[in-house]
């Protein structure tokens, strides 16, 4: 809920007293939980109403299909999410039917150009997602996006991700680290040596990093896609 809360406090102040309608879907109990913490904490919500849904994308299209409702969206937000959808283009193509006649369909993913495009093109297949998500990158978005005869901008945002701590042996951040870029539980520990060596060989070369000052940073740029209803 932290980017939801931002974007919801940029679209009140641009529409004053008006009421906002903010359905979250959300499959994980735990972040709907702390989605909550977040609206009970916050102030200057009111005229904002809450709905959460413990469901995937999917089972919220299913479910509205089978009550053979449609409901219109100005605004929808797929932010880091499009790597848990099984079949991509027909998510979109389902959300993007929602839109009213001026609304925006916003997608974030990491960027084709960043340092995770290199590393999941070479070693994707070689780490156990155990089909948890799937790799996905700015880049695959226009052939689906064009397929599908939708009007879109892309942007790049810049970002970089400080992860010399994962050429420390044995330090926990650094573990943790990598076990974020590899989408791996304990992976330090638990992936063969060979694939290991070559991972942290890969992260320090200029496709994945970039070195300033004696540390590593990880090139985290992400793809924004703006499509038009």
């Amino acid at each position: 809920g932290e980017m939801d809360l931002q974007i919801l406090s940029k679209i009140r102040a641009r529409y004053p007293g008006v009421t906002i309608n903010n359905d979250v879907i959300e499959p994980s109990a735990d972040q709907i939980s702390k989605y909550k913490e977040r609206v009970a904490q916050a102030s200057n919500l009111e005229n904002i109403k809450f709905t959460w849904h413990k469901e995937t994308a999917n089972e919220y299209e299913s479910r509205m299909n089978a009550e053979k409702k449609t409901k219109k969206w100005d605004f929808i937000h797929m932010i880091q999410m499009l790597y848990y959808v099984k079949d991509i283009p027909a998510t979109i193509r389902y959300f993007h039917s929602l839109l009213e006649s001026q609304a925006k369909l916003l997608i974030i993913l990491v960027s084709g150009k960043s340092g995770w495009e290199t590393l999941w093109k070479k070693y994707g297949s070689s780490f156990p997602l155990e089909d948890l998500c799937s790799y996905v990158s700015s880049a695959d978005l226009p052939r689906m996006l064009d397929s599908a005869g939708l009007k879109y901008q892309l942007y790049e945002l810049p970002s970089h991700l400080d992860i010399t701590s994962c050429f420390s042996e044995g330090d926990k951040d650094g573990e943790l680290l990598l076990d974020f870029l590899t989408e791996t539980l304990d992976f330090a520990k638990t992936a063969p040596p060979e694939l290991k060596h070559q991972v942290m060989e890969e992260l320090r070369k200029p496709g994945c990093s970039e070195i300033r000052d004696g540390k590593v940073f990880f090139n985290n740029s992400l793809g924004v896609i703006v499509v038009e209803p």
